[in-house]
């Protein structure tokens, strides 16, 4: 099993960045792909779900309106878009692969619930 994301990014505040999350090694339907990310000095921050099968998406308040999850299930990608980029969203991004019900249902991000993960995607926001 492999979750392998794009590379690290730099925008501009006010702009939009979207990250892929290539998944490998097992059917990609039958996974929910969950988004966190690490900002510089905090722990890791549960940014939502995206279930591949229908596209069914759950965000964290704190997300709503400015993120996108999508999957796309004939190249078993997901991807998450972030937009109106501000300097508090530079972070390191990350996808990961589990039930999660936990982290699902509180929207607070419990590590061991997840069995495989991406290896992070830079997003730096600067002018």
């Amino acid at each position: 099993v492999q979750l392998v994301q794009s590379g690290a990014e730099l925008r501009n505040p006010g702009a939009s960045v979207k990250v892929s999350c290539k998944a490998s090694g097992y059917t990609f339907t039958s996974y929910y792909i969950d988004w966190v990310r690490q900002t510089p000095g905090q722990g890791l921050e549960w940014m939502g779900r995206i279930d591949p099968v229908d596209g069914h998406t759950k965000y964290a308040q704190k997300f709503q309106g400015r993120v996108t999850f999508t999957a796309d299930t004939s190249t078993t990608t997901a991807y998450v878009e972030l937009s109106s980029l501000r300097s508090e969203d530079t972070a390191k991004y990350y996808c990961a692969r589990g039930e999660a019900p936990s982290s699902y249902y509180s929207g607070i991000f419990y590590s061991d619930e997840y069995d495989y993960w991406g290896q992070g995607t830079q997003v730096t926001v600067s002018s």
